[in-house]
């Protein structure tokens, strides 16, 4: 099955100042349904205040969907949003099966 995803290219008001981490939309490339909002741990790089940035990767966004899709996430249900936070320390293994995730416009 194959995502796209797409992170916002400027941060929100409160991810600007560091209030909110970098979240990142995922769905289902054909057939879309439930959006899948992922709030990873670190400020978006265009944060205003020069916080400690982290960057969403093809494979931390499969590693994403992969435990979303553990924890409920039905992404072929249609509507709503499902937010899920990626836990401290999930790093991707490299090697490890996990579904295809290929960068929307806009994206990273």
């Amino acid at each position: 099955m194959t995502y796209r995803w797409v992170v916002r290219r400027r941060p929100t008001y409160s991810q600007g100042t560091g209030q909110s981490p970098l979240s990142v939309a995922v769905e289902r490339a054909e057939e879309p349904g439930s959006v899948l909002v992922v709030r990873l741990l670190g400020a978006h790089p265009g944060n205003w205040l020069g916080l400690p940035t982290v960057g969403a990767t093809p494979a931390s966004v499969a590693l994403a969907v992969r435990d979303a899709r553990e924890r409920g996430w039905q992404p072929g249900t249609p509507g709503g949003l499902f937010h899920f936070e990626l836990p401290q320390g999930s790093t991707p293994v490299p090697g490890t099966p996990g579904p295809q995730a290929s960068d929307a416009p806009g994206g990273p």
